[in-house]
């Protein structure tokens, strides 16, 4: 597993999907990449939609290489029975940059606290086990402003760095977007000065 320090983080290449069922409820786990609090929000409306007639949609998710950026929502069962197991089963992984959901179809018998956090947490695992997990790295999209004359050591810095170019103008001043990765900011900021000036995206 990736250091939490590190830029490179853990995370799974494509949606995925579990199912677990215990004394006639069913719960449908979906697992999904994702990079922010907008996606996650178009695809929990999605779900709520196509399973409208659902008892639950409960959900964690965890964003970013710091850990910080987290949340777990038990949508109606009882406090930290569903969210929470989720969360856990993220985290046990050593993911991010994950959303993953579990919906839940009430089968008519209850299946306590306990039974919840077993159900819950055993769907998120069953989702998890599907997918194919991939190795990112974070970056960060820097605009950069410069004058022609700037343009050789702009674009040596550009190529020693192995930067890639997200989009280019050259009209009357120069503009470049640029990917960088996140530990590497503040050493190609640095480089930068006095040569551009730079807008973090």
């Amino acid at each position: 597993m990736p250091e939490a320090s590190s830029d490179v983080y853990l995370t799974i290449a494509a949606p995925a999907e579990g199912i677990y069922k215990e004394k006639g409820s069913k719960f449908l786990a979906y697992a999904y990449p994702v990079s922010s609090e907008e996606e996650i929000k178009n695809i929990l409306a999605g779900l709520r939609k196509e399973y409208f007639d659902a008892r639950h949609h409960c959900y964690a998710y965890q964003l970013g290489t710091g850990g910080h950026q987290y949340r777990a929502n038990d949508d109606g069962e009882p406090n930290h029975s569903a969210g929470d197991p989720i969360l856990g089963q993220i985290r046990s992984a050593g993911l991010t940059n994950i959303l993953v959901v579990v919906i839940r179809y009430f089968g008519g018998i209850k299946l306590g606290v306990s039974g919840l956090i077993t159900a819950y947490r055993t769907a998120a695992a069953e989702a998890l086990k599907a997918a194919e997990k991939i190795e990112k790295v974070e970056t960060v999209t820097l605009e950069i402003f410069f004058d022609y004359e700037q343009m050789n050591p702009i674009m040596s810095l550009i190529k020693e760095y192995k930067l890639p170019m997200l989009s280019q103008d050259f009209n009357i001043n120069c503009r470049l977007t640029l990917s960088v990765r996140k530990n590497l900011q503040t050493e190609i900021m640095g480089k930068l000065t006095g040569l551009a000036r730079v807008q973090i995206l």
